[in-house]
């Protein structure tokens, strides 16, 4: 398809160039044999250019300027040489605006130099000149609006494939979040109490005192811990986003924390931390902290936190241990610098982590400051997108300003006498007014009803130059050719105003409008056509010029609709389609929150309540191996998280899904209020390869949650080895990123995909013999 799509068009411009050639077509006659065999070479290189203008539009433009310039002067008279008018749209399609503009230079150049040539050094090569410059500034311009709306489009679907991205990942971003704050909490609290119980059993004799304050200090930290964990518990249930809130206030009074258990710490802490950044740079430091108290109990440590560059510089250090750790080991879960790394890369940082010189330990992050970046990046921003639509829209206004002149001049029979009686002045007067009745289609897309009612009143502007120059009637024959503007202004209306039911007095009011204006034009000297007109000839003209501009007008402003209606129809799909993906995104996020809350609250709140319970009855040795206890327990949750296996008894976090989950999936659509019919399981999918299973499902998953609102139908055959799905009612998975993905997991699957645009899914995969000895997959515990 592709391919037709290439060369459909050269071959039929090749096909009518080709017409004329034929003997007795042409009315001057063919050219000789020397200038036909030129032609004929002309329009094979114009031909074989065009082939190419949709890979290589630069090489394309060159190649057919090269043909129009051999054909042109082997047959100045019938070679039609449309190839540079399509090479140069496909250059502005597909090239951004400097390479367009140099473009436009060069083909212009070209056709002028041609036209000095051919042509001469006469007056009609000045509307000559005009008229190739109006055209090719339109051919570019439009081609600018296109690569603008391509760009749109592209722009939604990475849009949309994030969200689908996100939506794949909603579960395992869950479960690294659960993960970081899991090991937040123990480190913060239940290795503290380990530390603490630990030194007061040690030193028991010597200073009994501390087993008081330590049993005091366990109770106080268990209720902590509690309350932690209630309070994660409750982070389960919202939406995870960033805290945006200053944060330098929260880490201060961390670090003031950490002092408090008789550690020696200082902080420079900068005002107005905030953001995601902020948040990383809590949880690294309340980590770093961590590690020391475990690894370096009494040392010093130091927290600096510095604003440079747009970046966040945070630097936690501690001195080398006074006494040995003892039974350090086995408090940590093993990930507390992967942890750190993680929360530094979350943010788009980085985070290196040693031993010092002197014996001690620091851990350096670097961060992106969010409020310092985000106002460089926005203004860049703007500044692209300005200067992208600087083009199109200005292209359009000097087309319509230039093609009226140029079209009256080259039909004007003694051009160059009327060039001798008009005076400068008069001249430039009349190139003044269509400049003013042109420009308000500079902001056609911002205003257009705006730029509606500046033409039609600029439109009025010729009459009252008629009758207070006055304009010689063959000088301002010139402004009737304006009408182009009003058929512009009517289209952006149209296509992008409010819509039918607010514009459709633009037509109507462009006609009459239009119509009074050149009428007035026409009638502002008394005279219309070498006759004195009176008030009935005025009546007459005008109503005459309102039957022919009406269907003009109304056949534009129909096509500004549908233009408008392709347009909000594409973009209405996209936000649906993205509003889907973010939901199931939220919906797979709460389902894994849940599961992993009831995992929590079994597999480490117990412990915890224990340990309260003996530093109330004052056991402190139970104290310590409770603690111990609840950081074992929280450690195999942690390694559940990361590995994405079992995670105690909530079961599997993170189940491998198969064919057989297939069931499980409709009937959770159903319930969401989606009409989802399935048909040809179990027997379809029954002794499939472990990998098959998990690509059916994986398919038809991405299928049914591409955003289609409506009904869809799946079915699974088998035949001959093969097996062939089959997803209807899913005219979004059919086109964009989802089919793209689509077909990567099929061909990865070694598998055939068809997509219909009607929204149905034909998937072949490879399935093997049907009584092969193929070890069967187990159903997924949530099927």
């Amino acid at each position: 398809m592709e391919t037709i799509r290439n060369w459909l068009l050269p071959l039929l411009l090749a096909a009518g160039q080709g017409v004329l050639l034929w003997p007795g077509v042409y009315p001057d006659g063919t050219p000789g044999p020397l200038a036909l065999a030129a032609v004929v070479c002309a329009l094979a290189v114009e031909t074989a250019a065009l082939g190419w203008r949709r890979t290589a539009p630069v090489r394309s433009l060159a190649g057919t300027l090269a043909a129009g310039v051999l054909g042109g002067f082997a047959w100045p008279d019938g070679y039609v040489g449309l190839g540079p008018l399509i090479a140069l749209y496909s250059v502005a399609v597909r090239c951004p605006v400097p390479v367009t503009v140099r473009a436009l230079a060069a083909v212009v150049g070209v056709d002028w130099v041609g036209a000095a040539v051919t042509e001469g050094l006469r007056p009609p090569l000045l509307s000559t000149m005009a008229l190739s410059l109006g055209t090719y500034v339109l051919c570019a311009g439009l081609g600018e609006a296109r690569r603008q709306w391509l760009a749109g489009r592209l722009s939604a679907a990475r849009r949309l494939a994030g969200a689908e991205r996100a939506r794949l990942l909603a579960g395992d971003q869950e479960r690294r979040r659960l993960a970081r704050e899991l090991h937040d909490v123990s480190a913060h609290h239940l290795t503290s109490v380990v530390v603490t119980a630990d030194a007061a059993l040690r030193l028991r004799d010597d200073r009994p005192e501390l087993s008081a304050e330590a049993l005091a200090f366990a109770e106080r930290t268990g209720i902590e811990t509690l309350t932690a964990l209630q309070r994660l518990v409750g982070l389960l249930r919202d939406t995870g986003g960033p805290d945006h809130r200053p944060m330098s206030g929260r880490i201060e009074e961390l670090v003031a924390g950490f002092g408090r258990l008789g550690r020696p710490v200082t902080a420079r802490i900068p005002d107005g931390l905030a953001g995601p950044a902020a948040e990383a740079v809590h949880g690294i430091v309340r980590e770093a902290l961590t590690n020391a108290l475990r690894y370096a109990p009494g040392a010093a440590a130091r927290v600096d936190v510095r604003r440079a560059d747009g970046l966040l510089e945070l630097t936690v250090e501690n001195a080398p241990p006074r006494v040995p750790a003892q039974g350090a080991g086995g408090l940590g879960a093993g990930r507390g610098v992967a942890g750190m790394r993680e929360r530094a890369a979350s943010v788009g940082g980085e985070l290196a982590a040693g031993p010092t010189p002197e014996g001690g330990w620091r851990v350096r992050a670097t961060l992106p400051d969010a409020a310092a970046a985000r106002r460089p990046e926005e203004t860049g921003w703007r500044r692209d997108v300005l200067r992208e639509q600087r083009f199109a829209d200005p292209a359009l206004m000097l087309a319509a300003m230039l093609l009226p002149v140029a079209c009256v001049a080259a039909l004007t029979e003694d051009w160059a006498g009327a060039a001798r009686r008009a005076v400068l002045p008069e001249l430039l007067l009349v190139c003044g007014l269509l400049v003013v009745h042109a420009l308000p289609l500079l902001w056609r897309r911002r205003a257009p009803w705006a730029v509606f009612g500046a033409v039609l009143a600029t439109a009025w502007a010729g009459p009252v130059a008629v009758l207070a120059v006055p304009l010689p009637s063959h000088v301002a024959q010139f402004l009737v050719t304006g009408t182009l503007v009003e058929t512009l202004a009517g289209y952006a209306v149209a296509a992008y105003g409010p819509g039918a039911g607010h514009t459709w007095p633009a037509p109507v009011v462009a006609t009459l409008g239009t119509a009074g204006a050149v009428t007035a034009l026409a009638c502002a000297d008394g005279m219309v056509a070498g006759e004195r007109a009176g008030p009935a000839d005025a009546v007459l003209l005008s109503f005459l010029l309102s039957v022919v501009l009406a269907p003009v007008f109304t056949a534009v402003w129909g096509a500004g609709l549908l233009v408008r209606r392709r347009r909000v129809r594409a973009v209405a799909y996209d936000d649906f389609a993205f509003a889907s993906s973010m939901w199931q995104a939220d919906r797979a996020a709460e389902a894994e929150r849940q599961r992993l809350a009831a995992t929590l609250r079994e597999a480490v709140l117990t412990h915890t309540r224990a340990l309260v319970g003996a530093a109330r009855r004052g056991e402190l040795a139970e104290v310590a191996d409770t603690a111990r206890a609840a950081l074992a327990a929280m450690r195999e949750m942690l390694r559940g998280l990361a590995d994405g296996g079992d995670g105690g008894p909530g079961g599997p976090l993170a189940p491998s899904p198969s064919a057989a989950d297939l069931d499980a999936l409709c009937r959770a659509l159903r319930s969401a209020g989606r009409e989802v019919r399935l048909r040809g399981l179990p027997e379809a999918v029954r002794g499939l390869p472990p990998s098959t299973q998990v690509s059916v499902y994986r398919i038809v998953e991405a299928a049914l949650g591409a955003g289609d609102p409506g009904p869809a139908r799946v079915t699974l055959r088998r035949r001959r080895g093969t097996l062939r799905i089959t997803v209807t009612g899913v005219r979004l998975a059919v086109a964009g990123p989802v089919a793209e993905r689509l077909r990567v997991q099929v061909a990865a699957g070694e598998g055939r995909i068809v997509c219909e645009p009607a929204g149905r899914l034909r998937v072949s995969l490879p399935a093997g013999a049907p009584g092969a000895p193929v070890q069967e997959v187990s159903p997924s515990p949530y099927a």
